[in-house]
């Protein structure tokens, strides 16, 4: 497409959009009495305006049924987690029995760790990306630390080349290759959260178990917002928050996926709970854990109904707008985020804005990471008062989503005209 750097084009862009009535499901954080220009859901995605009526009928049943709530009603809370399976594997790419709605992110890893991470003498290392997620490297060095092992000697991280910000695909294969024989666990994010970057998890894969070691991805920035294909690219686990592109509210449940050879294996290692017991005889409180033979068998604890509410109504509009929709839209709509920054470069003698995010649109989702050269942190401070709700990531990045749900090309035009502004 031949885009153009003006506010009729953009609209025009609105107007053949055929998923546009979605953003109006949302609410909007408002400036000067109007909505603000947000392009921080790859931190916190926006409210469904759906979201207080399913919270409330959790509270009602409280009300009316107390404990019988669990059993009872209209929604019994005892299969309520049952409504967000299918959803999120049209997400997610995978069978529904491969999916799970618990706890949160970090704790999930810890969970699918203690069953994929088992080191031994020969097989100990664990490769991720420079610069994962600090959440992500303090898991890696706990779980070296609690089997006894030096995490300086079982991290191997991948770093871009210099003078890059970027890893090549080819870097981290040479990687897996190098450490094969030593390599317990591959575990990548499914996108990089400063650069943007999303990684090949297919490949990825491959070269993982051509190795001989376990695939996992935290998919923290990819759930809800690239094509995910998990069980197709045979990734042996994966884990996300719900609270970003999936919108459903801070500290929201997280989701797990655990492919349907180990989650139909119920001797699998594993930390278990009673919620991952053998449904039919969870409540005889029996001593012996019986796991249920899908990735359920992983649940410790009573699912959070007010959590799983939340979740439920963001995963509805999913399901009603198609996730090939928003895929669709998603690169057309960070394509032209591209092609506005790069306009605004060009305008410039000094480029001051650094893309760090791939362009190739098989490289990234709907973050662009703004690498800036002088300023960095007033222009930012700029555009939070201009009614600009973006992400700044020190030591001098600038993180901006367009999200396809709720965001619109003349948002990505405003926003770009708003930064011209601030460099005059």
């Amino acid at each position: 497409m031949n885009f153009e750097n003006s506010l009729s084009f953009a609209q025009q862009l609105d107007a053949n959009d055929e998923i546009k009535h979605f953003r109006h499901r949302f609410l909007f954080p408002q400036h000067n009495e109007k909505g603000c220009i947000y392009f921080a859901g790859n931190s916190l995605g926006l409210q469904p305006k759906n979201t207080v009526n399913e919270i409330q009928k959790i509270l009602d049943a409280w009300t009316e049924l107390a404990v019988e709530g669990h059993f009872k009603g209209a929604n019994p809370w005892m299969h309520y987690h049952d409504k967000l399976t299918v959803p999120l594997a049209n997400i997610v790419g995978c069978l529904p029995q491969e999916v799970v709605v618990m706890n949160s992110l970090t704790v999930n890893l810890h969970l699918m760790m203690a069953g994929f991470y088992r080191p031994t003498k020969q097989r100990y290392k664990i490769i991720c990306e420079a610069m994962a997620f600090p959440s992500d490297q303090y898991a890696f060095a706990s779980q070296a630390l609690l089997h006894d092992l030096k995490p300086g000697e079982v991290i191997v991280e991948v770093k871009p080349r210099e003078g890059e910000h970027t890893l090549r695909t080819e870097d981290i294969i040479s990687t897996i290759e190098q450490h094969a024989n030593k390599t317990a666990l591959v575990l990548f994010s499914g996108i990089n959260y400063y650069t943007g970057q999303c990684f090949d998890i297919k490949t990825i894969t491959e070269s993982a178990h051509k190795a001989g070691s376990y695939a996992g991805f935290d998919l923290a920035h990819a759930a809800g917002n690239v094509e995910l294909k998990l069980h197709e690219w045979n990734v042996d686990f994966a884990c996300w928050c719900a609270y970003k592109y999936l919108n459903s509210g801070p500290g929201a449940v997280s989701g797990t996926y655990i492919h349907e050879r180990f989650s139909t294996d119920k001797n699998f290692p594993r930390l278990a709970g009673w919620w991952g017991n053998d449904k039919s005889g969870r409540f005889k409180m029996e001593k012996d854990f019986d796991a249920i033979p899908t990735a359920e068998g992983w649940q410790l604890s009573t699912p959070p109904a007010l959590l799983l509410a939340a979740h439920k109504a963001s995963l509805d509009i999913f399901e009603e707008a198609a996730i090939e929709n928003l895929h669709t839209k998603r690169k057309t709509l960070t394509a032209y985020l591209h092609f506005i920054l790069n306009d605004i470069n060009q305008k410039n003698n000094n480029k001051i804005i650094e893309i760090i995010t791939p362009a190739n649109e098989e490289e990234r989702g709907c973050q662009v990471s703004m690498f800036m050269h002088k300023n960095g942190k007033a222009i930012f401070d700029a555009l939070t008062k201009e009614g600009v709700i973006a992400d700044w990531r020190e030591p001098n990045v600038i993180r901006v989503a367009p999200v396809p749900l709720y965001n619109t090309y003349e948002d990505v035009w405003r926003f770009g005209n708003v930064i011209e502004n601030i460099l005059k």
